[in-house]
């Protein structure tokens, strides 16, 4: 799968193009019921280093629809709600799910007023969810949003953005407001706006020193966000560039470019104030490396790299202060069940269980128990309903 048809929307040949490679590969051996078995070699995936197999996965109740380019948005009730994305059975979707952590079962909510996908959700501080942007099932662009409120389970229009995007970021802010930056609609944007939940309205602010979509945005402990890698379309390539934006002067400035251009990667902000970029695409290969940025220098570092290579996976910070890797693609039709965490303490990565279901453009979702719902997907027949929870207490 091409990484860019995936972020960008740009056109219909999307579906051909999944349906493709979903339909060509070989299907999945079925998972044998091992516990605590030490890998003396590389796994079947190529890991660099032993993994140990063991019950840290557990499959919970299944969606109610296969979804991929989906959101999960941990509620203040402690329930997670997925909507959007899109099937392969049923295209783009309007339909919402949420997950009880308490009886592992999904059940409906409400529609959203329009199908979207590769869209972003965030939740206010009031308790409603923003949903903003992504494509519908017509492979437009959207400038349309809306709110969810859990507590009747309806979707309602909000103020439109200035500009349709894709493939962009979206923040909240300390002073609640939300910060939508970059994206694509039939080009990369440089654009960013604010959403202000008092007034339902949007304005713009501050434009992007570079245009990018598929980048990534991470609060960091001073208020300020950082962007960084993505990438362009004229002429189409990744970028290694990154910026920061001030909210008390609307302003983006510069800081140090990453160690190498990718895109389709993570960005998690760890405890020690310090931002973990991980794996991803370059220019012409997926990537295995990692890099930290370290706010008070706006210095990059390499850190230890990842056992194996993979983008469009999801990286999830646990209450330990490590940060779990889980699946992805590692190639054109290799949807990865491995995982691994990243110490960052050691800063080195260790494998844990593999998921059940290899999976790609998932979501993964820290509950309030501490495990990690990973729900949705691409998996390597279509997209997927099955999810799946961690728990880091059973690994190691």
């Amino acid at each position: 799968m091409n990484n860019r048809q995936n972020s960008s929307l740009r056109t219909s040949a999307l579906q051909t193009t999944v349906i493709s490679f979903l339909a060509t590969s070989l299907a999945l051996s079925a998972l044998s019921a091992r516990s605590q078995v030490e890998q003396k070699q590389p796994d079947v995936e190529g890991l660099h280093y032993p993994a140990t197999i063991d019950s840290t996965w557990t499959p919970t109740g299944s969606m109610a629809t296969d979804r991929y380019a989906h959101t999960a948005t941990l509620l203040p009730s402690g329930k997670v709600l997925v909507a959007g994305g899109y099937s392969l059975n049923f295209g783009a979707l309007r339909s919402a799910e949420l997950y009880d952590p308490a009886t592992g079962t999904w059940t409906a909510t409400g529609d959203m007023t329009i199908e979207r996908w590769y869209h972003t959700s965030t939740l206010l501080p009031s308790g409603k969810v923003l949903v903003v942007g992504g494509g519908d099932a017509n492979f437009n662009t959207l400038k349309s949003a809306e709110l969810y409120d859990p507590a009747t389970g309806i979707w309602t229009r909000t103020g439109s953005l200035a500009s349709a995007r894709a493939g962009f970021t979206a923040t909240l802010l300390p002073t609640g407001k939300v910060l939508a930056a970059g994206g694509s609609d039939n080009g990369e944007l440089s654009s960013a706006e604010l959403y202000d939940p008092a007034a339902g309205t949007w304005a713009t602010t501050g434009s992007l020193i570079t245009a990018r979509d598929n980048h990534t945005a991470t609060l960091l402990a001073d208020g300020k966000v950082l962007v960084a890698g993505g990438e362009t379309f004229f002429p189409e390539h990744g970028l290694s560039s990154a910026e920061l934006y001030d909210p008390a002067s609307g302003t983006w400035t510069r800081t140090r470019n990453m160690g190498t251009t990718r895109y389709g990667n993570t960005a998690t902000l760890l405890p020690t104030g310090k931002v973990l970029i991980a794996a991803g695409h370059g220019n012409s290969s997926t990537l295995g490396s990692a890099e930290l940025y370290d706010p008070p220098t706006e210095r990059w570092a390499a850190t230890s790299p990842l056992g194996l290579n993979r983008y469009d996976h999801s990286a999830t910070l646990l209450t330990s202060g490590k940060v779990l890797v889980a699946g992805g693609f590692k190639g054109f039709r290799q949807h990865l069940r491995s995982a691994e965490l990243y110490d960052p303490a050691a800063e080195s990565w260790t494998g844990t269980a593999r998921l059940a279901t290899g999976r790609a453009l998932h979501t993964a979702t820290l509950l309030s128990s501490g495990k990690v719902l990973v729900a949705g997907g691409v998996g390597r027949y279509s997209s997927l309903s099955s999810a799946e929870l961690y728990d880091p207490d059973l690994g190691f």
